[in-house]
């Protein structure tokens, strides 16, 4: 089994910054890629951030240029550095991650428990 726990979700100002980190641990035999999903009240989950294991990143256009995804892969974590917050970023973020518990077994997707940002004055 494995477990992504998330941390680092508070309330800000706006034009703040905040750092979510994410986890994972248990049995596997790899993770690929890692990411992170959001969700404000009465919205649909939307994607906000992705890293492949390589280190190769995709952004929602909504939170480019002021959102960065980077992982560690010896410490199985990764991050979203989250700057010039908006109202709109409140929500509550979820990081996921793509595992292979076993060589040559299937690729299953986890999920944290989710996090919530705030951004409100």
């Amino acid at each position: 089994q494995v477990q992504l726990v998330e941390s680092g979700g508070d309330l800000v100002q706006p034009g703040g910054s905040l750092r979510l980190s994410c986890a994972a641990s248990g049995s596997f035999f790899s993770i690929y890629t890692m990411g992170w999903y959001r969700q404000a009240p009465g919205k649909q989950r939307e994607l906000v951030a992705t890293i492949t294991s390589g280190g190769n990143t995709n952004y929602a256009g909504s939170v480019k240029d002021r959102f960065t995804t980077s992982r560690d892969n010896a410490k199985n974590t990764v991050y979203l550095q989250m700057n010039s917050l908006k109202p709109e970023d409140t929500a509550v973020y979820y990081c996921y991650a793509n595992v292979r518990l076993v060589i040559g077994g299937p690729v299953y997707n986890y999920w944290g428990q989710g996090t919530q940002v705030t951004v409100s004055s």
